[in-house]
């Protein structure tokens, strides 16, 4: 049996309580070019927009078609995703329950939840250029999947005190039924 997923690892048994557009592309393995449709929001301030370019984030308004590359390896998953005007790549990995972002000069920690077949993800640490981010000046970030038949619908939106939007963008992907998929939880 294929080794589970990182997603499947960090969320444990909540997993399969996901939508199962959510949960089948949760459990892709190697590699897979998805599409949707995006509508980004440009960030709210200069100081925004410097910090969308250091995360390699879009700063620019846009909406249109959006391709995601997903590179699903057992211990690491490597994320591009090419939004009408600006490509954002980003790497992930599971650790202690927790999967950990690395976005561009960002190391971002997430604790997942599964609310009513929805996945959450609630930022819990961010090192930026390698210094740890206080609380008092971490980002707000909503960071939602739903599905809904075979569509996985997101929605992220980051906001900086002092700062305001920094990264804001919602779509879906088109999850193919019969992808390659990692091992089902027992």
């Amino acid at each position: 049996m294929p080794p589970l997923s990182l997603y499947q690892r960090a969320l444990g048994p909540a997993y399969q309580r996901l939508a199962p557009a959510l949960a089948r592309f949760h459990r892709l393995s190697g590699p897979h070019r998805l599409s949707g449709q995006v509508q980004v929001e440009a960030p709210a301030t200069w100081p925004g927009r410097v910090l969308a370019w250091a995360l390699g984030a879009p700063q620019s308004a846009a909406q249109g078609a959006i391709t995601f590359e997903l590179d699903a390896r057992p211990e690491v998953e490597l994320w591009t995703r090419r939004f009408p005007a600006q490509t954002m790549q980003s790497t992930l990995h599971e650790a202690a329950g927790r999967v950990v972002e690395h976005l561009g000069a960002a190391r971002l920690t997430f604790v997942l939840h599964e609310a009513e077949g929805r996945l959450v993800m609630q930022l819990q640490q961010l090192h930026f250029c390698g210094i740890p981010c206080p609380a008092w000046l971490r980002p707000q970030v909503v960071a939602e999947e739903t599905g809904v038949g075979d569509a996985l619908h997101f929605c992220v939106r980051a906001t900086v005190p002092g700062v305001g939007r920094v990264v804001s963008y919602r779509g879906h992907l088109l999850v193919p039924p019969g992808a390659t998929v990692a091992g089902a939880l027992a």
